[in-house]
């Protein structure tokens, strides 16, 4: 896995000013895999990810490294100023700017692995 995993991993904690051993409560692990894990010693698993995730508010795509930081919030930004172009007659609601968060999101991938970058 990417270093940016765990770098991304732990500065998403600190940032937040919470202790390891919070985080590895809210998330049932324990510290030391907690731990193992800020410093690239172990890898999670699927479950883990998608868990930190969520508990984070963060995308897998961010955290996994394959986005930028702030990419999610420039593409927000996008689809808010989108909505904003239509004179008010597209109202998106913050769950369908989701929903087509993760269509890009989708049609990227999808991109990707049509066109691999060498």
């Amino acid at each position: 896995m990417d270093r940016l995993f765990n770098e991304r991993l732990s500065r998403l904690r600190k940032e937040k000013k919470i202790s390891q051993r919070q985080v590895a409560a809210d998330l049932h692990i324990s510290q030391a895999l907690l731990s193992h894990y800020e410093n690239g010693i172990r890898e999670p698993g699927l479950d883990f990810v998608c868990r930190v995730c969520e508990y984070y508010g963060v995308s897998a795509d961010y955290i996994l490294g394959r986005i930028e930081e702030g990419a999610e919030s420039a593409q927000m930004q996008f689809l808010t100023d989108l909505a904003e172009c239509s004179g008010g007659v597209l109202a998106l609601s913050a769950q369908l700017t989701e929903r087509l968060m993760a269509l890009e999101v989708q049609i990227t991938q999808q991109m990707q692995k049509e066109n691999p970058t060498p």
